[in-house]
């Protein structure tokens, strides 16, 4: 059913742009941009952009080859009909940390884009990670995420490679039907900070056939998020795929209705991880299903962390009240990097239920002893080949 939504979302999205009355395409050069790696572009960036924006029909903004420096920039909508921004040339963000500024480059409050091209969005993080702060403490100005997506609707953003993010490369928010496919994202293992997508109170949005090599989370599905696709996706090196961090704040939504099928997760630190904070914010998290997943070399293979806290102080004077239930781990194999493949440590409050596992078939790199599985507070059921042995 996900795949006839994707086909039709995609063929009635392209008719729907093509076929619009009065396409035309806006070249940034003619609005004075230069590809010289130095000029900052915005200005002539966003007089392509607001002339596109408020035309009637479709329109295609244009960035030609070159290479194009641009300050923080966002794109806002409404307008009046579907546009493409097309990417072909490759952007630079400014050296250094530049905080105070939330993102690089942004779209919000636009229905009917496409985001695409064939060039680079360089991010230029090695300048600003020196100034990350936010590893050592809560109380911190984050970097600048390099693409930012808010309320946009019924949109794809494909074929985009970004490199060296400063923060995040790919950030969507309060976002609807959205699918982002052949994306290609990519920073040292040591940068701190550098998410590949990271999802929060958005729904319907379908990830796929892209490659993520980062720093941290490969994809992280957050607050409010429901009806997340995730497929053949390739992660590593990174975090894993997770779901959370959830219950850290006082007004977070429920999470449900998740997959993630048919990826690969090649020397991660975590392969598919729930991971909530010790706090007395309470929400769901539910309907999660992994399935047909390969690990290769990866620490945690599965993992539920209630416990989560990556940097003190944190407050474990509570039990985590995020609820997590109803998830599935089906078809999952490959190789360790450590004994404990399997773990799930969920709140001695609110117990994992209903977890299910059918073949899940792991094996320890370099075979030093057995595998092993570890669970508290956890109610679930298995089936099927199970290596290691299941704890419940």
């Amino acid at each position: 059913m996900m795949a006839l939504q994707i086909v039709f979302f995609s063929i009635f999205f392209f008719v729907s742009f093509t076929i619009a009355q009065g396409v035309r395409t806006l070249n940034v050069r003619n609005y004075g941009a230069i590809a010289d790696g130095r000029t900052d572009n915005k200005k002539a960036f966003l007089r392509a952009w607001n002339d596109a924006c408020y035309q009637n029909g479709g329109s295609i903004v244009y960035i030609p080859k070159g290479v194009y420096m641009v300050g923080s920039v966002e794109f806002a909508g409404p307008c009046r009909g579907p546009i493409m921004f097309l990417i072909s040339g490759d952007l630079k963000a400014p050296i250094g940390p530049y905080s105070n500024v939330e993102k690089w480059i942004g779209f919000q409050h636009v229905n009917n884009l496409i985001v695409k091209g064939g060039g680079t969005l360089d991010g230029q993080g090695p300048s600003a990670w020196p100034y990350n702060k936010c590893q050592n403490t809560n109380n911190c100005d984050p970097l600048p995420i390099s693409i930012k997506f808010d309320f946009v609707t019924n949109s794809r953003i494909e074929s985009i490679r970004s490199v060296n993010s400063k923060n995040v490369h790919l950030a969507i928010y309060g976002c609807n039907n959205v699918n982002v496919s052949k994306v290609d994202l990519l920073a040292p293992a040591d940068s701190p900070n550098t998410d590949g997508i990271k999802i929060s109170r958005s729904a319907d949005i379908r990830i796929t056939n892209s490659r993520i090599r980062t720093g941290d989370d490969c994809i992280a599905i957050i607050s409010g998020s429901s009806n997340i696709d995730v497929s053949y996706v390739y992660c590593g090196p990174g975090h894993g795929i997770s779901i959370g961090s959830l219950g850290k704040y006082k007004n977070e939504e429920n999470v449900n209705g998740v997959t993630v099928r048919k990826c690969t997760l090649n020397g991660t630190d975590n392969g598919v991880r729930i991971k909530s904070w010790e706090s007395p914010y309470a929400i769901t998290a539910s309907k999660f299903l992994f399935q047909d997943i390969f690990m290769e070399n990866v620490r945690n293979p599965i993992i539920v962390d209630q416990t989560y806290c990556p940097r003190s102080p944190c407050n474990q004077e509570t039990a985590s009240h995020v609820q997590i239930k109803d998830v599935t781990y089906r078809n999952i194999w490959g190789t360790s990097s450590s004994q404990v493949a399997v773990s799930f440590e969920c709140s001695k409050k609110f117990p994992c239920k209903n977890i299910v596992m059918t073949d899940v078939n792991l094996a320890i790199v370099g075979g030093e002893g057995p595998l092993k599985s570890s669970c508290s507070y956890v109610k679930g059921r298995s089936f099927g080949r199970q290596n290691p042995p299941p704890c419940f």
